[in-house]
Parts: C-alpha cells; structure tokens; sequence
C-alpha cells in the first residue's frame, strides 16, 4: 500500500478481507483492487457515494463516509484491547496523542496503569 510521501507499507489483511479481494480482482495481475461500472479506478467521490449507500441500506440514519470507516476500526482496535503502539502503527499515526482521541475507555480506571499494576502485583503475591 502507498501512504503519505510515497511510502510503501504491507498491510495484514483478514483471510475474509482477501477472499473478497481475491474476488474482487478475478484474474487481473495489476492495476486499482476497485474498479467503477465503466472499469475505471474509483475515486474518491465514488468510495463517498457508495460507503453513503451502503450506510442508509443498512438503515443508517447518521452521515457516514470512508472516515468513518476508519474511525470505527480505530475505536474498536482499542476497545478490543489492542495496545496503542500497534493501533497507532495501524492507522500510521506519527503521534500517538492522535490515535489516543479515539480512545472511549481512557477515562475508565479499570484501563488506568495504576489498577492494572496492582493488580499484577497482588497477583504475584500470592
């Protein structure tokens, strides 16, 4: 994949989110994963109209766009519990002050460094 500046970086991809890659180039060896109906490259305009879509068929009432999409994975890499460097690394944030904004359960003190010490601590106690 092509990020900011030009660097090429290799992203892991779910064996579910492959499949549908697979499918979604068929035989072709190079070129854009998304093609349009007239076989051109999506842009940016089209991936807005169809995550738009896509969002109300699915009975989305709110704005939705690709960023959305990003956001969603974001929060859900820290809910799940994924450690900030990784997610940070993920949505190739330089600053992982920017991946902390989306971070919903930093306010829980269950998550807080000082909970889970003590805990470890009085685990190994015993």
């Amino acid at each position: 994949m092509l990020r900011k500046g030009g660097k090429v970086v290799t992203i892991p991809l779910a064996p579910r989110t492959a499949r549908a890659i697979d499918l979604a180039i068929g035989e072709r060896v190079d070129g854009p994963i998304f093609l349009g109906r007239d076989g051109a490259r999506l842009d940016r305009h089209a991936t807005w109209r169809i995550v738009r879509r896509l969002a109300r068929k699915a009975g989305i009432n709110k704005p939705v766009g690709p960023h959305t999409l990003r956001h969603a994975f974001i929060t859900a890499a820290l809910d799940a519990g994924v450690p900030l460097r990784d997610v940070q690394e993920a949505a190739s944030h330089a600053d992982p002050r920017t991946t902390m904004r989306y971070d919903r359960a930093r306010v829980s003190l269950d998550r807080h460094a000082t909970y889970i010490v003590a805990a470890f601590i009085a685990g190994a106690a015993r």
